[in-house]
């Protein structure tokens, strides 16, 4: 299993800051807690390989619960949030070019809160398919996820399930989808990046 860069960062910094303040102090147990936070930033920045399903869908752009799933302004949202302890890198859920990127700043309210769609900071990605259907998401920031890293640019090509970047230490997905797909999942399902099925086009569900 690979790890983001960061998290390695993390870790080295974390262990450094462990030996170094174990000499300082002459007592080995005050590295402990360096070195736990360490360990916890390997784990937390993991990126593991995902098998991406094929055929017109759309897959979960986020490990973690769907919290709701609801009409918005004339297409579906659904929401996913992701705890502590799951996997935070994201991915595309569907496949297309980059056609909006909008950061939008706001609050650093409990991710899991229905306010927090509409409130919170906010990076709003849009992806036009093939076909000219658009699917716009939402990468939101949490009360303690303060950092959204997106890494790629409006005119970029992706495909479906492909890595876009990372939000740090919980926090919120969402994901609108146009009257032209069939949702398939419930609040409450737990999803996997790049794996679960959110959603199928209407026009080949059959």
């Amino acid at each position: 299993m690979s790890i983001v860069a960061d998290g390695i960062r993390y870790a080295i910094g974390a262990v450094a800051g462990g030996i170094l303040t174990a000499w300082l102090t002459g007592l080995p147990l005050t590295a402990a807690p360096f070195f736990v936070f360490a360990v916890f930033s390997l784990y937390f920045f993991r990126d593991p390989e995902r098998v991406i399903p094929e055929g017109p869908v759309a897959v979960s752009p986020a490990d973690g619960k769907v919290m709701a799933v609801k009409p918005e302004a004339g297409r579906t949202r659904i929401s996913i949030f992701l705890n502590v302890f799951d996997v935070h890198v994201n991915r595309t859920p569907v496949g297309g070019t980059i056609t909006d990127v909008q950061y939008k700043t706001g609050e650093f309210l409990v991710a899991s809160r229905e306010i927090a769609s509409s409130q919170n900071e906010q990076n709003i990605v849009t992806v036009r398919l093939a076909d000219g259907v658009e699917v716009t998401f939402k990468q939101i920031a949490g009360l303690i996820a303060r950092r959204i890293v997106f890494n790629r640019k409006q005119g970029e090509t992706l495909r479906m399930g492909e890595r876009i970047g990372m939000m740090k230490f919980g926090s919120r997905m969402d994901v609108l989808l146009g009257p032209e797909w069939q949702v398939l999942v419930n609040s409450g399902e737990r999803v996997i990046a790049g794996t679960s099925l959110l959603a199928r086009r209407k026009d080949t569900a059959a």
